[in-house]
């Protein structure tokens, strides 16, 4: 049996995409588990089990994994997708290949300014191995990212009990022939979409960061650098604005066409 962990948060809109997509793609018995907060409970039909849940995405996915695991078997298959993605072909021989290799196989956002750690967009294991890992989502352990800089982020503490426990895990990349954008409206592994952002108002991610206007040097004292920072500033929330705005615009656009229905709207990506 494979079981399904998926958070949806104060929208419904990615429900009934992501539950089509399951009953079209995914051959194998399954069972979905989610959470709702913020959205009507007569949106939570087509789940198999639906849990009261608070806090944060992590500590959510945390808890309808060990609610899972209470009632699985060990050699059952766990799968963590995000609310905002659902699979656009057959991921079963995606998950044969990467279980046959190690103990876990999951997104990594490499493009992401080379983010190491597994990302629960989409990540697939056994109960068992992730009852005896002690799966943790939460962010806390630090890597370096491309630009030399200490980071973290969902799923920080995994990547680092495999890294202590010496468990391999198999990466699944973004495999996009088209970019609309560097990181959102993502194919990964040829068989995973993920929008980005879905629940969230275009929150921008680091690698969006990197792509803001450089700020103009600052004179060494006097009034004059206390008005040029001050014009930095108004000039890297004007970018932010302006990014945040066309992000929101394409998202909706590719959404709607999402929800249309069809895969016309691949052809963007792949």
């Amino acid at each position: 049996m494979l079981h399904i962990a998926t958070v949806h948060f104060g929208s419904e809109r990615w429900i009934e995409i992501q539950l089509d997509h399951l009953r079209e793609n995914v051959p194998v018995p399954y069972e979905t588990w989610t959470s709702l907060e913020g959205i009507d409970p007569a949106h939570g039909a087509g789940f198999d089990h639906v849990l009261e849940q608070g806090g944060g995405h992590a500590g959510k996915l945390n808890h309808l994994a060990f609610e899972i695991a209470a009632q699985a078997d060990d050699d059952d298959l766990l799968m963590f997708l995000d609310g905002d993605a659902f699979p656009i072909a057959d991921p079963t021989g995606l998950i044969d290949e990467g279980l046959g290799a190690a103990k876990l196989l999951a997104v990594r956002r490499e493009e992401n300014l080379g983010d190491r750690q597994p990302h629960p967009l989409f990540c697939v294991t056994t109960v068992g191995a992730w009852r005896a890992l002690g799966g943790d989502w939460s962010a806390g352990y630090r890597w370096e990212d491309r630009l030399g800089r200490h980071v973290s982020d969902v799923g920080g503490n995994l990547l680092r009990q495999l890294e202590l426990t010496g468990t391999p895990w198999k990466e699944v990349l973004r495999t996009n022939t088209r970019d609309i954008d560097p990181v959102f409206f993502a194919v990964y592994g040829g068989a995973i979409y993920h929008h980005g952002a879905g629940f969230r108002d275009a929150e921008l991610t680091r690698l969006h960061h990197t792509l803001a206007p450089r700020p103009d040097p600052l004179p060494r004292s006097g009034p004059a650098r206390a008005l040029v920072r001050r014009r930095n500033q108004r000039r890297r929330a004007r970018w932010e604005k302006e990014t945040r705005r066309a992000l929101l615009v394409e998202s909706e656009r590719v959404y709607e066409r999402i929800d249309a229905g069809g895969r016309g709207w691949l052809d963007e990506l792949i």
